[in-house]
């Protein structure tokens, strides 16, 4: 990748890291990489305002998760390329972001090694590198972004019983506390407790994200019909 700049006053995409992929080995290809496709509709105070892509890939050793798309609110945005690594205890490795956010051309790489992070940013044609330390465990989130919630949803497929600390990354600013915890009555639904806001997040037993709802920024994210 080009050299890279960052504007400090930027909002930046949330960013999650994933191991470089190993080749498959074993009896059955397709016992040991498994792809899921679909397209998530996106809606801002009753108006659909855009779209997201994914690949989700299982193999042997990593998870892959590859999006693209667009919206034109809250936040316009044009996802070229979004990916994310993780080995299959879900600690994140690799991110990596091009597109545009406000019309502004953005790319970010960001590695991760036992929790230290490398950020290399691109946004204007301007450059930035940093370094810090996270929770190795640490769920990054892309800001704007909500395909990323798979990694939450592959990890707890109606399997949450009771309220879990979690942490996650917001790539690449900062690291903040979250709570997640299981709706009343539903085990496929759960709700996701950060400073100031809900996301309440619908699966299934394959670990599916069906649903996303941020009550109060008006926003709802639902699986597009095949």
């Amino acid at each position: 990748m080009n050299t890279m700049r960052v504007l400090s006053k930027w909002v930046f995409i949330f960013v999650p890291v994933l191991l470089l992929g190993q080749s498959v080995t074993g009896p059955s290809l397709s016992d040991q990489h498994k792809t899921e496709k679909g397209i998530f509709d996106v809606f801002f105070m009753g108006e659909k305002v855009g779209y997201e892509e994914y690949i989700w890939e299982s193999k042997e050793r990593e998870y892959l998760l590859t999006v693209r798309g667009r919206m034109t609110k809250p936040i316009p945005m044009v996802i070229e390329k979004l990916t994310i690594r993780t080995d299959k205890s879900f600690i994140a490795s690799q991110y990596y972001f091009k597109g545009s956010v406000s019309g502004v051309e953005q790319e970010v790489l960001s590695v991760i090694d036992e929790g230290r992070v490398e950020n290399i940013i691109l946004v204007a044609g301007q450059e930035q590198k940093n370094e810090l330390k996270i929770r190795r465990d640490a769920l990054l989130l892309p800001n704007a972004v909500y395909s990323p919630y798979i990694f939450l949803t592959k990890r707890f497929p109606c399997t949450l019983q009771e309220k879990t600390d979690l942490s996650v990354y917001s790539i690449p600013q900062v690291e903040i506390s979250v709570t997640v915890e299981p709706a009343e009555f539903n085990p496929c639904h759960f709700i996701l407790v950060m400073t100031g806001a809900e996301v309440h997040v619908g699966t299934d037993e394959d670990g599916n994200l069906n649903s996303l709802e941020i009550p109060l920024k008006n926003l709802r994210v639902v699986r597009a019909s095949k």
